[in-house]
């Protein structure tokens, strides 16, 4: 492309790699986000941390918060606030689902990924998880490493 020019990818699809690890998944449901123009912008440029990010309920309706989305470049004095609050559109059903789970100790909501769906909505995968104990994050480790031994063994 000319001078100036940014690129956007069609095959976005970033993950919370560190949830994983930290939590237990219970079910998985996919949402949408109501993003605005510069927001879209730079996902699409691939522009997003949802390392910290978590879900919550405010009447009734679910937001993420702390998602990371960095101002687009190109955007003139219109941008938008990086860590805003994003609301997830679900259907009813599921938000009340969510709701009455979410209110049970020890589970939580949080974003695993990022995704344009092949009409090119952005989507957020979340998952409805309960927080694992130290001595399962050593028991993973351990996994991880006798997979890795494997497959060493095979080539």
């Amino acid at each position: 492309m000319g001078k100036g020019k940014l690129e956007f990818k069609n095959d976005i699809n970033i993950r919370n790699k560190k949830a994983s690890y930290e939590y237990h998944f219970i079910d998985k449901y996919v949402a949408g986000i109501v993003l605005t123009g510069s927001e879209i912008k730079s996902i699409r440029l691939g522009k997003v941390n949802l390392q910290d990010a978590y879900c919550t309920f405010f009447g009734g309706e679910l937001f993420v918060k702390e998602m990371h989305i960095s101002p687009y470049l190109m955007a003139k004095e219109i941008n938008h606030e990086p860590k805003r609050e994003r609301k997830l559109l679900l259907s009813r059903r599921e938000l009340k689902k969510l709701e009455n789970k979410n209110k049970e100790k020890g589970l939580t909501i949080i974003p695993i990924r990022i995704f344009l769906n092949d009409r090119g909505l952005a989507k957020l995968e979340i998952a409805l998880a309960k927080g694992k104990k130290q001595f399962d994050k050593r028991e993973d480790i351990k996994e991880k490493d006798l997979r890795r031994e494997m497959e060493r063994m095979r080539i």
